[in-house]
């Protein structure tokens, strides 16, 4: 416990409130949702802390579907070369997390060919659940969309056309409705808390995994947990906001230059 204090103290920038205060509101919610920039290690130092502090009947992530996750949740160490194979970054960095927790872990990622289907047949007709009830029929605010276009067109630097960044927008928000089923469907078979391991982008407040949980569980107590780097925070609204050094990364949009 003293160890998880100290490291909350060194990277928690939260100006919401207090280190002890964080730790005392992570600790009574129902669902922790804990935001990472994917190859930030820092950021997997500090879920696998937060997840052995937890101690969730549940984790949630982002990563794998459920085949891979029964697999990966039966032997953390063992599952090395099979999540090479997924194309995430170094699992080594994710190995913590895992062996942090003892208990099953649940599998919400949307398969590729699925996602692929959801640029030509819209977002809710791949939903496996009640797609009104999570807003996926419902067109997104103007401004909303609007920002969210400019997002898209950014993070894919600028290489391709506005025009075509609505079906990622479409991908996006299944993943987001995905994932917060997953936190419902762990929270009714297990009782809670549960844990979600996701990028910031999926956590945020203002349109990510919080704002479907709002929706179609309100009575869970949600805090999520975004982490920046360098001092800039992650956008989007979050509880708590931690900090931690940016690694040595490669510029992903030279390609382009």
């Amino acid at each position: 416990m003293k160890q998880f204090l100290i490291a909350l103290t060194l990277f928690a920038t939260s100006a919401l409130a207090q280190t002890a205060d964080d730790l005392a509101r992570l600790r009574a919610a129902d669902v922790v949702i804990l935001g990472e920039v994917h190859d930030n290690p820092t950021h997997h130092d500090m879920q696998a802390q937060i997840v052995q502090d937890v101690a969730p009947a549940a984790l949630v992530i982002e990563m794998l579907g459920q085949e891979d996750a029964d697999a990966l949740a039966a032997d953390p160490a063992a599952f090395a070369e099979r999540w090479a194979q997924t194309g995430w970054p170094d699992f080594q960095m994710y190995l913590p997390i895992f062996q942090a927790h003892d208990g099953p872990i649940i599998g919400a990622a949307v398969p590729r060919e699925v996602a692929r289907a959801t640029y030509a047949d819209g977002v809710a007709a791949h939903f496996q659940g009640d797609a009104a009830a999570y807003g996926l029929n419902d067109p997104l605010p103007d401004d909303q969309y609007t920002q969210r276009v400019e997002l898209q067109f950014q993070a894919h630097c600028e290489a391709m056309p506005r025009e075509m960044m609505g079906g990622m927008i479409d991908v996006q928000r299944l993943r987001d409705a995905t994932l917060a089923a997953g936190v419902v469907q762990a929270f009714a078979d297990t009782g809670g808390p549960v844990v979600v391991i996701t990028g910031n982008g999926h956590a945020r407040k203002d349109w990510g995994v919080p704002s479907y949980l709002a929706r179609v569980a309100p009575e869970l107590r949600v805090i999520s947990v975004g982490q920046g780097e360098d001092g800039v925070p992650p956008e989007g609204g979050f509880d708590v906001v931690l900090d931690a050094p940016a690694p040595d990364r490669p510029d992903p949009c030279a390609q382009f230059k």
